[in-house]
């Protein structure tokens, strides 16, 4: 819900924002990505609000952060701000590129506790207490640029607990799901509004997650990558959840993450854009007949001069025509169910 209506969106992902925010020198590329997107309808962006250690730390240590960086991040959520794109904020990722579980569970092993495994992220008290310390930091924290507290900022949509949480020493799921329970609760104490989505059905049934959230990447999921087969799946896959959203849990999904990888064999343009249209087709029919699908974040939108950052399932509104095409129309037809919804 915004303003005490429903709230539909098609949007990006752009995790890359408070890192190149942070060099005032690179900030107009920050500000051409919300451009690009605001011009082509979109309306939601999902980043990253964590670095832990390691390469541009955002957390150089726990409970230490870079003001730099953290200026970055103030400025990602003015410019959203000023271009009206809403912003779902990462807090931790389960990936060690950037930090992530296991550098908190590095930092507690340095301070000797007993560590098994990278798992222990879910379960050991120190981790758990280095985290909570990260959340309060980011509700508490007050922009240098807006002098808004993010916990008070409507341009902060929501957060997410973790990027893709897993753990894998518990195929059960219960120590992810008493994590999040934990979390959660944690979280909401502070601000009501976040953003998590993992073990679909159990994990989101927990009374503090808002709505329910999906990724989906049939070209790395699949033994057979073809075309055909990859549509098929991502056609089903995607009712299913629907399916699944609506019977069950009966709260909003966003499809958050998916794309489609130019290096898949036999990838052409044209399969990217069945693609994209499949997924926003399942969401728009959903939304259009008074479903669960609120809207979509693609993975992941790039501007002029960030080669650096290409990782195969970029997207350059410039660059990409028929794909662009694909996008506006979506977000022409979600943006009208919104207003048609508040009107």
């Amino acid at each position: 819900m915004l303003n005490g209506s429903p709230f539909y969106a098609n949007g990006f992902n752009a995790y890359w924002l408070m890192f190149l925010a942070s060099d005032p020198s690179q900030r107009a590329k920050v500000t051409s990505a919300f451009q690009e997107a605001t011009s082509h309808g979109l309306s939601i962006a999902r980043t990253w609000a964590f670095s832990d250690g390691g390469y541009m730390p955002l957390q150089t240590s726990p409970g230490s952060y870079s003001e730099q960086m953290f200026q970055g991040l103030d400025f990602v959520i003015a410019e959203a701000k000023k271009f009206r794109i809403k912003l779902v904020l990462s807090l931790v990722d389960n990936y060690e590129a950037l930090g992530g579980m296991r550098q908190y569970v590095e930092w507690a092993r340095s301070q000797g506790q007993p560590i098994a495994s990278y798992d222990d992220f879910f379960t050991n008290p120190v981790v758990k207490c280095y985290y909570k310390n990260h959340v309060q930091t980011f509700l508490t924290s007050r922009n240098s640029i807006t002098g808004i507290a993010y916990k008070d900022d409507p341009t902060i949509r929501a957060w997410e607990l973790m990027n893709e949480v897993r753990c894998p020493s518990d195929p059960s799921g219960r120590t992810v799901q008493a994590w999040i329970m934990e979390m959660a609760s944690h979280k909401q104490q502070n601000n009501p509004s976040f953003l998590v989505g993992v073990d679909f059905i159990e994990n989101n049934q927990i009374p503090g997650i808002d709505f329910v959230t999906v990724h989906s990447y049939p070209d790395q999921w699949l033994s057979d990558p073809s075309e055909g087969n990859q549509i098929s799946f991502l056609s089903n896959w995607a009712n299913s959840h629907i399916q699944d959203v609506q019977n069950v849990l009966c709260k909003p999904l966003l499809f958050t993450k998916f794309g489609i990888s130019s290096k898949d064999l036999g990838y052409n343009q044209n399969e990217r854009d069945q693609f994209f249209d499949t997924v926003y087709s399942t969401i728009y029919s959903s939304a259009r007949g008074g479903g669960m699908s609120a809207g979509s974040m693609f993975w992941q939108l790039l501007t002029t001069g960030m080669d650096s950052y290409q990782d195969i399932y970029e997207i350059m509104l410039s660059e990409s025509p028929s794909t662009t095409s694909v996008i506006v129309q979506q977000s022409q037809k979600i943006n009208r169910k919104g207003r048609c919804t508040r009107g």
